[in-house]
Protein backbone atom coordinates (compact mmCIF):
# COMPACT_ATOMS: atom_id res chain seq x y z
CA UNK A 1 0.00 0.00 0.00
CA UNK A 2 1.25 3.48 -0.88
CA UNK A 3 2.02 5.90 1.94
CA UNK A 4 0.67 9.42 1.69
CA UNK A 5 3.44 12.00 1.42
CA UNK A 6 3.53 14.91 3.83
CA UNK A 7 2.77 18.42 2.68
CA UNK A 8 6.34 19.50 3.50
CA UNK A 9 7.70 16.68 1.36
CA UNK A 10 5.39 17.62 -1.53
CA UNK A 11 6.47 21.27 -1.25
CA UNK A 12 10.13 20.26 -1.29
CA UNK A 13 9.56 18.20 -4.45
CA UNK A 14 7.72 21.07 -6.12
CA UNK A 15 10.51 23.48 -5.14
CA UNK A 16 13.12 21.14 -6.64
CA UNK A 17 11.13 20.90 -9.88
CA UNK A 18 10.84 24.70 -10.02
CA UNK A 19 14.60 25.09 -9.46
CA UNK A 20 15.37 22.76 -12.33
CA UNK A 21 12.89 24.50 -14.64
CA UNK A 22 14.51 27.87 -13.85
CA UNK A 23 17.94 26.40 -14.55
CA UNK A 24 16.75 25.10 -17.92
CA UNK A 25 15.14 28.46 -18.75
CA UNK A 26 18.44 30.21 -17.93
CA UNK A 27 20.45 27.84 -20.11
CA UNK A 28 22.32 26.34 -17.15
CA UNK A 29 20.88 22.87 -17.69
CA UNK A 30 19.39 20.95 -20.60
CA UNK A 31 15.80 19.72 -20.52
CA UNK A 32 17.14 16.20 -20.93
CA UNK A 33 19.38 16.56 -17.85
CA UNK A 34 16.53 18.07 -15.80
CA UNK A 35 14.29 15.17 -16.79
CA UNK A 36 17.02 12.70 -15.82
CA UNK A 37 17.45 14.35 -12.39
CA UNK A 38 13.69 14.24 -11.84
CA UNK A 39 13.52 10.61 -13.04
CA UNK A 40 10.89 11.45 -15.66
CA UNK A 41 10.73 11.47 -19.44
CA UNK A 42 11.69 14.58 -21.37
CA UNK A 43 8.08 14.79 -22.60
CA UNK A 44 6.83 14.87 -19.00
CA UNK A 45 9.43 17.51 -18.17
CA UNK A 46 8.11 19.74 -20.96
CA UNK A 47 4.53 19.28 -19.70
CA UNK A 48 5.62 20.34 -16.21
CA UNK A 49 7.58 23.26 -17.60
CA UNK A 50 4.58 24.47 -19.60
CA UNK A 51 2.29 24.13 -16.57
CA UNK A 52 4.78 26.01 -14.39
CA UNK A 53 5.13 28.87 -16.86
CA UNK A 54 1.34 29.16 -17.25
CA UNK A 55 0.94 29.26 -13.46
CA UNK A 56 3.59 31.97 -13.20
CA UNK A 57 1.84 34.11 -15.82
CA UNK A 58 -1.49 33.65 -14.01
CA UNK A 59 0.08 34.52 -10.66
CA UNK A 60 1.63 37.70 -12.08
CA UNK A 61 -1.48 38.92 -13.92
CA UNK A 62 -3.17 42.06 -12.65
CA UNK A 63 -5.84 41.44 -10.06
CA UNK A 64 -8.52 43.71 -8.78
CA UNK A 65 -7.61 45.40 -5.55
CA UNK A 66 -9.55 45.13 -2.35
CA UNK A 67 -11.50 42.40 -0.73
CA UNK A 68 -12.77 39.63 -3.04
CA UNK A 69 -16.48 39.68 -3.74
CA UNK A 70 -18.73 37.44 -1.71
CA UNK A 71 -20.16 34.32 -3.28
CA UNK A 72 -23.60 35.00 -4.72
CA UNK A 73 -26.56 33.33 -3.05
CA UNK A 74 -29.10 32.88 -5.90
CA UNK A 75 -32.08 32.61 -3.56
CA UNK A 76 -31.14 35.78 -1.68
CA UNK A 77 -30.59 37.68 -4.95
CA UNK A 78 -34.00 36.53 -6.28
CA UNK A 79 -35.68 37.72 -3.08
CA UNK A 80 -33.93 41.10 -3.36
CA UNK A 81 -35.15 41.51 -6.95
CA UNK A 82 -38.68 40.53 -5.95
CA UNK A 83 -38.62 42.96 -3.04
CA UNK A 84 -37.47 45.81 -5.30
CA UNK A 85 -40.19 45.00 -7.84
CA UNK A 86 -42.89 44.91 -5.14
CA UNK A 87 -41.71 48.24 -3.71
CA UNK A 88 -41.97 49.84 -7.18
CA UNK A 89 -45.49 48.44 -7.63
CA UNK A 90 -46.47 49.81 -4.23
CA UNK A 91 -45.16 53.26 -5.16
CA UNK A 92 -47.15 53.23 -8.41
CA UNK A 93 -50.33 52.25 -6.55
CA UNK A 94 -49.80 54.93 -3.91
CA UNK A 95 -49.29 57.58 -6.58
CA UNK A 96 -52.40 56.39 -8.46
CA UNK A 97 -54.52 56.68 -5.31
CA UNK A 98 -53.29 60.22 -4.69
CA UNK A 99 -54.36 61.43 -8.11
CA UNK A 100 -57.58 59.32 -8.15
CA UNK A 101 -57.01 57.36 -11.34
CA UNK A 102 -59.99 55.43 -12.68
CA UNK A 103 -60.03 51.85 -11.49
CA UNK A 104 -57.96 52.63 -8.42
CA UNK A 105 -60.03 53.28 -5.29
CA UNK A 106 -59.04 56.49 -3.45
CA UNK A 107 -57.74 56.32 0.11
CA UNK A 108 -60.47 56.47 2.73
CA UNK A 109 -59.81 59.33 5.13
CA UNK A 110 -60.52 58.76 8.76
CA UNK A 111 -62.48 61.63 10.19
Amino acid sequence: MKRKRSTKHEQALARRRAELIVQVQNGLLSAQEAARQLAISRQTYYKWEQRALQAMVAALSNRSSGRPSRPINPEKEALKRQNTQLQRQLQVLEQARRIHLPGVPPDKKKE
